[in-house]
């Protein structure tokens, strides 16, 4: 059973459905205030190739204290997901990724500096890389 989450119109879908076929940063900034924020990055995976057993992909949600994210050492990975083959696994796991949901906690804090801004970041490995998803966060 698939949990759902309310729709939030204030501007927290991060990315719409699409393939990413190289690594890249999202074009949607999020504000997330002056103060602290936490919730769940949700990300909805329709299409992911790993045939190669050589694909991964990391969603990150990145942080930055500039609207921009154009400052040099500004920029900060928070909550992160890594999905592919189970031949590109970061750990011993023996299972290939699927499409689907996946559900993500996020803050807005990270090493106590809270950080205004947040945008998608994709890392996207292999030799036949593409992934279909489209990520939302919902505030707690």
């Amino acid at each position: 059973m698939l949990r759902n989450f309310t729709k939030d119109d204030s501007g927290l879908d991060i990315k719409a459905s699409a393939a990413v076929t190289a690594s890249a940063a999202g074009s949607v900034i999020v504000d997330f205030g002056d103060g602290l924020v936490e919730g769940n990055m949700i990300v909805d995976v329709s299409a992911m190739d790993i045939v190669g057993n050589d694909e991964m992909y990391d969603i990150i949600l990145q942080l930055s204290p500039d609207a921009a994210f154009g400052t040099a050492g500004n920029i900060q990975d928070g909550a992160a997901i890594s999905l592919g083959a189970k031949e590109t696994k970061r750990s011993d796991s023996d299972k290939d990724d699927a499409v689907g949901r996946y559900i993500i906690p996020f803050t807005n804090e990270f090493g106590g500096t809270i950080y205004r801004y947040g945008r998608i970041y994709t890392v996207a490995v292999g030799a036949t890389q593409s992934i279909t998803y489209a990520a939302r966060l919902a505030k707690k």
